[in-house]
Parts: C-alpha cells; sequence; structure tokens
C-alpha cells in the first residue's frame, strides 16, 4: 500500500488526463489568486513604497555581499528554519507542516504526470501528509493562541481559518482515499470525490485565506534585516536570531 501510486489505479474510472488538467488548473489558480491578492490589497505597492521610504533614510549603505549575506540569513532562518516563531513547539508544528506540504504536493505532481511511479515517491508522499496532519492537528487542538490562551473551543472556526482547515481537509481525506482504494473498499470513489472538493477549496482560495502569505513573507523578512543591517530604524521588531531591537522592543513573546 505505502509503496503504490494511488493515482494510477484512477486510471479505472478516469481518463489519464482528468488529474493532470486538474493539477494545472490548481496551479494556475495558486498563481492568479496571489497575483490578485497582491493588486487588490496593494501588497506589492506597500512594500515597494516602504523600501523606497527607507532607503530615503539609510545611514549605512549596504554593498552587494551584504545584501547576498543578509539575502542567505532570510532564506535559512526565516524561511528554512521558520525564526520569527518564538514558540519552539508551534515552530515544530509550523516546520512539520511546511516540509510535509512541500513533500506531499512535489510526489503528487510526479505521481500524477507519470502514473508509472511508485516505490520511494509514494512512500514520500505518505510521509510528507503525515507530517502535514502531525503539525496541523497539533497546532489546531493544543497550540493556537486562541485555544490554549484564551479558553475557546477548538471547534471554534473564523475565516482565518480557512487555509489551515481546508488544507488538513484535503490530506487527510486524500489519504483515508489512497488507505481505502488499497483496500479495494467500494467508499473509495467517494472519498476521491470529497479528496478533490476539499483541494478545490485550499487551493481555489487563495484570495480567502492565509496561502498567499507564504509567498510575501520571505520578502517582508528581507525587509526587515536590510532595515536593521542599514540602521533606517523601522517600528518593527528586530530580526528573529537578533538580540537587539530597534524601533520597539522586542521583549519576551506574549503568543503562544
Amino acid at each position: 500500500m505505502f509503496t503504490s501510486n494511488p493515482f494510477a489505479a484512477l486510471h479505472g474510472f478516469l481518463p489519464p488526463l482528468f488529474m493532470q488538467v486538474y493539477l494545472v488548473l490548481m496551479i494556475l489558480a495558486v498563481i492568479a489568486g496571489t497575483l490578485f491578492d497582491v493588486v487588490h490589497k496593494g501588497s506589492a505597492r506597500y512594500f515597494f513604497d516602504n523600501w523606497r521610504k527607507s532607503k530615503s533614510k539609510v545611514s549605512k549603505p549596504l554593498g552587494g555581499g551584504e545584501l547576498v549575506s543578509i539575502a542567505v540569513q532570510t532564506a535559512v532562518v526565516d524561511v528554512l528554519a521558520s525564526g520569527e516563531f518564538c514558540n519552539p513547539r508551534r515552530r515544530i508544528a509550523h516546520l512539520l507542516g511546511m516540509y510535509g506540504f512541500v513533500i506531499y504536493v512535489a510526489t503528487t505532481a510526479i505521481m500524477v504526470f507519470s502514473p508509472e511511479t511508485s516505490g520511494v515517491v509514494a512512500q514520500l508522499w505518505w510521509i510528507g501528509g503525515l507530517m502535514v496532519c502531525l503539525g496541523g492537528y497539533w497546532f489546531w487542538f493544543f497550540i493556537r493562541v486562541d485555544v490554549l490562551a484564551e479558553g475557546h473551543s477548538p471547534f471554534r472556526v473564523v475565516r482565518a481559518d480557512l487555509f489551515i482547515l481546508s488544507l488538513l481537509a484535503s490530506v487527510t481525506l486524500g489519504l483515508i482515499w489512497a488507505f481505502l482504494q488499497a483496500r479495494g473498499s467500494s467508499g473509495a470513489n467517494v472519498l476521491f470525490g470529497l479528496y478533490i472538493i476539499a483541494s478545490t477549496v485550499l487551493f481555489g482560495s487563495v484570495l480567502w485565506s492565509k496561502f498567499a502569505h507564504m509567498f510575501f513573507k520571505p520578502a517582508a523578512a528581507f525587509e526587515k534585516r536590510v532595515s536593521y543591517a542599514n540602521d533606517t530604524r523601522s517600528n518593527l521588531p528586530a530580526p528573529a536570531d537578533k538580540p537587539e531591537t530597534f524601533g520597539i522592543a522586542r521583549g519576551q513573546p506574549r503568543h503562544y
């Protein structure tokens, strides 16, 4: 079960082109939703306007080597290690979800476009999906601020939860579908339909969810580090791996 390609078995009732076209449409939906989000909310304009204002106050101009070094620090600390999370449990949950999602999506694409693929790739698909579930459900039931600190029910849902809930629904239904399909269950096709619906909500709701944030956060983290390095003074806290402060004090984290 864990070494077989679950998408290859779909060819019995769906043409191979179906999942390939669906995957391309979901990629286009993410791109279109992100671009529309940038235009609609003015994220790019705000970023570049703020960048220009910072450059006008530069007291310590940075060279090309320093900018490269800052870019590497941003990639390693803020992106790859999720350094913005002070709470170690939240950082671990986020890293499980992030890397699990990357592995899950990459292996899904490989198996959809290469139906003969199985073995290690299929195993990584399961591992990635389980990582998403472990990090996501851990965050949802035990780490969220409104649950841990404010005492709200873990089943309380607001609009900001659209991304995490659709992600968990998509991955969970996908794993259950693959499990039932491997066992020859008659309910596998129903689970596949639910899996497609949840995945469509996940990738089609970029404009209303936090999905697009993953594309903005690296740029914001880079700008923060540049502002810190050239001493332009910002009202943002210092980068996660810098004990010093600029603008306002970082202090002890109050979030969970």
